[in-house]
C-alpha cells in the first residue's frame, strides 16, 4: 500500500512540475533617488503632483508615501466615465501610483469620519485641508510610457531601460 501513495505522489509532483506556466513578467532593476515635499491648504494634490514631474523632468517615478487631508474629493471611480466629487474633511489613507511626464496613473484612498474609506483614479479637485506630506521615488535607470494594450484598448504602462548618453571624452 505505501508504494501506491508513494507512486501516486510521484505522480502528482511530476505532472505539476511540467505544467507549472513560466513567469511572464519582465521587469527593469533601478537605482532610486527621492524627493520629499509637503503641500499646504489649499493646494490641488494632482496639479501639484503633474507639476512636480514636470519641473523635475521624471520620467520614471512612484510615489512612496503620502500623509494628510483633504476637504474637497475628486475620484474617477472603478468602471465610471468621469470624476464623482465630495465635499468634507477625508484623512489621505493612500495615494499610490506611477509618475511620469509622459503620463502618470495614481489611486487615491480618503475615510471620512466615519472611517468610510473611498479610493478610485486621483482627479483635479483635490483640495488639501490641513497638509499633505508626500515622498516621491525618482528610478533614473529606467523610462515610463502608456500604450495601448490591446486587450482593452487603454494606455497601460511600458518600462523601458533608459538608454544612455554617449561618453564625449
Amino acid at each position: 500500500m505505501p508504494a501506491i501513495l508513494l507512486f501516486t505522489l510521484y505522480l502528482l509532483v511530476a505532472t505539476m512540475e511540467t505544467t507549472t506556466a513560466q513567469p511572464t513578467v519582465s521587469a527593469q532593476p533601478s537605482a532610486m533617488t527621492t524627493l520629499s515635499f509637503r503641500l499646504k491648504p489649499g493646494q490641488d494634490l494632482k496639479l501639484a503632483l503633474d507639476e512636480l514631474v514636470q519641473n523635475q523632468h521624471i520620467a520614471a517615478g512612484t510615489l512612496l508615501t503620502c500623509v494628510g487631508s483633504l476637504t474637497d474629493v475628486s475620484l474617477r471611480l472603478a468602471n465610471q466615465d468621469g470624476p464623482t466629487h465630495y465635499q468634507g474633511h477625508f484623512e489621505i489613507v493612500s495615494l499610490v501610483g506611477t509618475l511620469a511626464a509622459s503620463g502618470s496613473h495614481v489611486h487615491l484612498s480618503v475615510s471620512d469620519s466615519t472611517g468610510r474609506t473611498l479610493g478610485g483614479h486621483l482627479m483635479v479637485g483635490c483640495k488639501v485641508y490641513t497638509t499633505a506630506e508626500i515622498v516621491v521615488g525618482i528610478l533614473p535607470d529606467v523610462v515610463f510610457s502608456r500604450e495601448p494594450d490591446p486587450t482593452f484598448g487603454y494606455r497601460e504602462l511600458v518600462v523601458r531601460k533608459k538608454k544612455s548618453k554617449p561618453n564625449r571624452d
